[in-house]
């Protein structure tokens, strides 16, 4: 690693400097194999890579950077302090207070933000999951799952259940969100939708 929110990671004996959040550089350690999603910003001074865990994480920088005054580095902090599902929630429930808690997000900002991505499903990213072989044994595809991004699938999930009962999506994404939040731990597909049915009726 190298600097402050940089990485440098070998591929194939070139080495390429990456922008990182503190959570994606938390989980590399220096000589062990790892796998990051990179999202490349071409500018006219300069070819910039962003390296994330996972490509939720990814997605949701992309997706930040779609609401007008989130660049990089505020989409990076926000997601330094809320991982893909609680960006989702907070959107959801249009919770500007969660997004303000980033480094360098103001109140308007953070406004402009939940307001902005309410009602919006997640974004999908690019569907690539490649297998390679962790240090633990495990393979990267279920060190993610394993990592607290499984919510996403599970929200999702619901999310299209009350959508095919007929429920607008911003409706059932914010019941959704209200249900998740009620949980210590992840609940099971039926108890989530059931939660998130008596919100609706709430």
């Amino acid at each position: 690693m190298a600097g402050t929110g940089e990485a440098i990671v070998d591929c194939s004996g070139v080495g390429y400097l990456l922008q990182c959040g503190s959570r994606t550089l938390a989980k590399l350690s220096e000589g062990e194999a790892t796998r990051l999603h990179v999202e490349t910003h071409v500018r006219e001074q300069a070819i910039t890579l962003f390296g994330f865990h996972s490509e939720e994480e990814r997605a949701w920088f992309v997706r930040l950077q779609s609401v007008q005054g989130v660049g990089p580095k505020a989409a990076l902090a926000i997601l330094d302090i809320l991982s893909p599902g609680e960006i989702l929630s907070a959107a959801s429930l249009e919770d500007k207070t969660a997004f303000s808690r980033a480094s360098g997000v103001g109140p308007k900002l953070a406004t402009r933000i939940a307001t902005e991505l309410s009602g919006k499903p997640a974004p999908t990213g690019r569907g690539f999951q490649p297998a390679f072989t962790a240090p633990s044994g495990e393979t990267g595809t279920e060190s993610s799952r394993n990592e607290g991004l499984s919510d996403m699938g599970l929200r999702n999930d619901a999310v299209s259940a009350l959508v095919n009962l007929g429920i607008g999506q911003s409706d059932a994404l914010r019941a959704v969100a209200q249900a998740y939040a009620s949980f210590d731990d992840d609940p099971n597909i039926d108890t989530l939708i059931r939660v998130a049915l008596k919100e609706l009726g709430s």
